[in-house]
């Protein structure tokens, strides 16, 4: 009576099996259309001259098959998931049994760990089981993921049978086709080709048999063996995979030790992960329907320049290393860009191989303290002041509605007496620039910062010229190279082209560039003297390049919360920018100081290889400026004539009288 119970009972659950697994397959689509799962696209990202930099969004490198496919990948896969995979019927009951013993023996539950899953039983988890994404249903493909990763007696058995329907549907190689181009392989790598491109730089269908076993090593856990977090790690990973491979006989003793002895290595793009903070803006400036959210594959051509990247980089680790206190939590930022305001490199922290980080160069609003006073003195100059202009810098109360008086200070706490505005600028003097401000209009100021980028709400007050309102390094040093150009405002630009990828014909173009003229030619060429003087004689001497003429601007806020410098050459604008992110005041540091110093090592670096070039600027007739030492000896003389002079005077009066007047 067993017997009979037991067989019938068995008859009935082969025969739903096998209803179930006929249902399943009869409504599994054609291969093709199962490839490519991914329900977002991707951005790859070329530098300035076309070659990839950088990665966005999730990575389909291209249908790769089974059948073409480097055999040592091919192999590797199987070797590392499945070993018996061309020989069972889409689950493997040794494999299940050996699982839940395992888990059973380390003091986990029967399905917690180890899960025994068959490649097949692994491409049917990719597949959801054949349930489709949703975007009402669900609020993010992360959270669809992790629904279809989850494991339940209930989920298994439904696997199990869509597994053993898929090699009723497919063949091995077919369903092998369809693991080879869903798995995540990390980095934002949706299957082989994708990550081969990614890590290697090269097609799946090229691989040797160490890239093959690194790669296939990813499977088990793609974000802690993804040789860009880890390339140690992932080599270690990659050497037990070659071991598998030997002994099941994939490969040779020789061949084996041949993988050991010549580790994969990354591509130089992947190596250098190079452009993170810049990658990130680019996608945030662009349209977001093609950047962020794009469901297309897109391919973007930016400004952006390796060789530049890592001269700043370089500059900012090089200047902490040797002049920051150790474990100074102080942070620091870098835009290089060209003067039409093609950005060249960014670095938005100290931390510099990121994606996703906080972007101090354009995401963080920082009073910008004396570096903006060239747009005060841009006004001037725009309404037919001189470099030679003089100003008295001496004791000055305004009175401010609302407010009350507001008497500046000079940072020395001194005044200078009459002083040219070259001078001013270059000695960053604050009383002669707020008497600028006040004399031209701070309307004037206004629009004219305005105009060359400053978004930002600019403030009314007198202090406006002293630089209290609030920028980014971004539109700072966007607002520097319209000077550097010839008074012309500049929208700071990373993309040059968009497309999608298949396409010749490119979507859009440059988003970006120089626009109207905002000051006179003739004045930005004034400015540019004078601030070539700010770096020759003035507050900014730490700055001076020893093979090329440059101009810049100090700036330090109060309390020294932020220390900025800005400035250029003939070839490129650098802004600079140091501070705590809680705006924590710095200690001992000014915009002349590490800030210049910083300024000077990117300078030093970015033009390494360019021919030196002459700045575009009108150098008055009379020499303007005079150093402090220099004023002084200048007043002593003075008083020196007028001493003599009264004795002269004296002496003659004495001599009149004696004489009777003669």
């Amino acid at each position: 009576m067993i017997w009979t119970a037991a067989w019938r009972v068995g008859l009935v659950v082969v025969i739903l099996i096998a209803l179930s697994v006929g249902y399943f397959a009869a409504s599994l689509p054609p291969v093709s259309e199962l490839v490519d799962g991914r329900t977002r696209g991707s951005v790859t990202l070329l530098d300035r001259s076309g070659e990839v930099f950088a990665w966005r969004g999730d990575q389909f490198g291209g249908q790769i098959n089974a059948n073409t496919v480097a055999p040592v990948l091919r192999e590797a896969v199987v070797a590392t998931e499945d070993k018996r995979f061309y020989r069972h019927f889409g689950i493997s009951p040794r494999g299940i049994a050996s699982a839940v013993r395992i888990n059973l023996s380390e003091g986990r539950g029967p399905l917690s760990g180890n899960g025994g899953s068959t490649i097949t039983q692994q491409t049917a988890k990719l597949l959801c089981l054949g349930v489709p994404y949703d975007a009402d249903t669900w609020k993010s493909e992360t959270d669809y993921e992790a629904d279809c990763r989850r494991t339940t007696l209930q989920r298994k058995i439904k696997e199990a049978i869509y597994a053993m329907a898929m090699e009723a549907r497919y063949s091995k190689n077919e369903i092998l086709t369809i693991y080879l181009n869903r798995a995540y392989l990390g980095a934002g790598a949706r299957g082989f080709e994708a990550a081969s491109q990614r890590y290697f730089g090269k097609s799946a269908n090229e691989v040797s048999a160490s890239e093959a076993a690194m790669l296939a090593g990813l499977l088990k856990a793609p974000s802690t063996y993804a040789p860009t977090s880890n390339l140690k790690r992932a080599q270690d990973r990659a050497n037990l995979i070659v071991g598998l491979m030997e002994d099941q006989g994939y490969l040779s003793a020789a061949e084996a030790r041949n993988a050991r002895a010549n580790p994969a290595e990354l591509s130089e793009a992947a190596a250098a992960r190079a452009g993170g903070y810049f990658a990130d803006w680019v996608m945030e400036d662009g349209p977001s329907f093609l950047t962020r959210d794009t469901t297309e594959d897109v391919i973007i051509r930016t400004t952006f320049d390796p060789r530049i990247q890592t001269a700043a980089e370089d500059a900012l680790a090089h200047i902490f290393d040797t002049k920051v206190s150790e474990g100074s939590k102080a942070q620091a930022a870098i835009v290089v860009m060209s003067s039409d305001g093609a950005v060249r490199a960014m670095v938005g922290g100290r931390q510099t191989k990121v994606s996703g980080a906080f972007n101090r160069a354009t995401m963080a609003l920082r009073q910008t303290g004396s570096s903006f006073k060239p747009f005060v003195y841009a006004a001037a100059l725009d309404l037919g002041f001189t470099p030679n202009a003089t100003v008295v810098d001496e004791p000055i109360t305004i009175h401010v509605p609302g407010s009350g008086p507001y008497t500046p200070r000079n940072y020395d706490n001194k005044f200078h007496g009459r002083v040219t505005l070259t001078t001013a600028l270059a000695q960053s003097f604050n009383i002669p620039a707020i008497r600028v401000s006040e004399s031209v209009g701070r309307e004037n100021v206004r629009k004219i910062a305005a105009d060359f980028g400053i978004e930002s709400d600019l403030a009314v007050g007198p202090a406006l010229a002293l630089g209290t309102s609030e920028s980014t390094l971004i539109e700072m040093t966007g607002a520097y190279a319209g000077i550097l150009n010839g008074g012309l405002s500049v929208r700071p630009y990373g993309l040059t082209e968009l497309r999608l990828q298949g396409d010749d014909t490119p979507l859009m173009g440059q988003e970006g560039g120089m626009g109207e003229r905002v000051i006179s030619e003739r004045a930005a060429r004034s400015l540019t003297y004078m601030m070539t003087q700010v770096i020759e004689r003035g507050s900014g001497q730490r700055a001076r390049l020893p093979d090329r003429p440059a101009a810049g601007k100090t700036g330090t806020t109060q309390a020294a919360r932020d220390a900025w410098f800005i400035g250029f050459t003939a070839d490129y604008v650098v802004g600079v920018w140091m501070g705590y992110d809680d705006n924590t005041p710095l200690t001992g540091v000014t915009g002349g100081g590490l800030p210049a110093d910083i300024w000077r090592e990117t300078m030093v670096r970015v033009h390494e290889g360019v021919p030196a070039r002459a700045l575009p600027m009108d150098v008055p007739v009379a020499p303007p400026i005079l150093t402090q030492e220099e004023q002084r000896k200048v007043k002593r003389e003075e008083r020196r004539k007028r001493r003599k002079e009264r004795d002269e005077d004296l002496l003659r009066g004495v001599l009149r009288s004696i004489l009777g007047g003669g």
